[in-house]
């Protein structure tokens, strides 16, 4: 099948189950909400190399906000449940409290959660207090600047990491521009994260490795200077070749998030094909079907 002339291939992206938080991240200011946020998902593409994969969901409006101020929704995932924890726990702690006016909410309904508050509040010394925002427990920690609130409890739950697709263009150029738009329209949907360097994977990899101290190396089959060393999967006519790399709370969230950057990136002159990464089913229970999404 084709979306704007440009082919669909007949495969599927392999998704395998993560555990998953959500939390608003408010600040007095959007600019200053953004600077936490961001700290708050730093060093998380992958769970391959990084203590966690997280990113920036989307931007809460001071409307939809539980404190009534500007903020960002962000997602920290982990195969482990307790690593999860401890990641929650260490990215607030160190990331948010230490950020000017932030505070730290709940923003994942579930059966589940991580007392991060109810520990954190003890950074306080004997100070701390409690409050109710909106009808959410709050701990009221001094600091020098002020106060910092953080919710009592951290949701989570199993969610799906590995949602995938490549972009292949006629130029590296192509391919980026094609991924900016991807990325742009994905954020647009709720409960997904792109946890890479602005939401492209430049170096896609396969799992094992030539090298036995290496888990994961270079996918040789979808590098673009190696097309006539290998047994390539990229057509004769492709320059350029970007990933994307979606987490989210649920499989119809990624599959929602999935569609609308496909449907993106085939508006960009120069996109050729859109393809995605799986391993034949031996990575996880995921397969999402490219063209069935549409």
């Amino acid at each position: 099948m084709e979306i704007n002339g440009v082919e669909i291939q007949d495969t599927f992206a392999e998704g395998f189950g993560i555990k998953v938080s959500r939390l608003i991240i408010t600040a007095a200011t959007k600019h200053l909400a953004k600077i936490a946020a961001t700290e708050a998902t730093g060093f998380a593409t992958s769970v391959i190399g990084c203590p966690a994969e997280a990113g920036i969901d989307q931007y809460v409006p001071p409307t939809e906000s539980p404190d009534g101020r500007p903020g960002y929704a962000i997602m920290i995932c982990h195969m482990s449940k307790k690593s999860l924890g401890g990641q929650i726990m260490d990215r607030i702690g160190q990331c948010v409290l230490t950020a000017p006016t932030a505070a730290a909410f709940n923003a994942l309904e579930s059966e589940e959660s991580f007392p991060t508050g109810k520990q954190l509040k003890f950074f306080g010394d004997g100070f701390e207090t409690e409050k109710d925002v909106n009808g959410k427990k709050m701990h009221v920690i001094p600091i020098m600047s002020g106060e910092f609130l953080v919710e009592d409890e951290m949701g989570w739950k199993d969610g799906v990491a590995g949602g995938n697709f490549f972009i292949m263009a006629d130029s590296q150029m192509a391919s980026i521009v094609a991924a900016e738009a991807a990325v742009d329209a994905i954020h647009a949907v709720p409960g997904v994260i792109t946890p890479f360097s602005g939401g492209m994977v430049a170096s896609g990899s396969k799992t094992g490795s030539k090298y036995s101290f290496m888990s994961a190396s270079t996918n040789e089959k979808e590098c673009v200077t190696l097309k006539d060393q290998v047994e390539t999967e990229l057509p004769e006519n492709v320059f350029g070749n970007m990933e994307i790399v979606i987490d989210g709370v649920d499989e119809e969230s990624v599959k929602a998030a999935m569609k609308a950057g496909i449907e993106a990136a085939c508006q960009v002159p120069g996109v050729i094909e859109i393809g995605a990464g799986n391993y034949g089913g031996n990575l996880g229970p995921y397969q999402i079907k490219l063209q069935e999404l549409f």
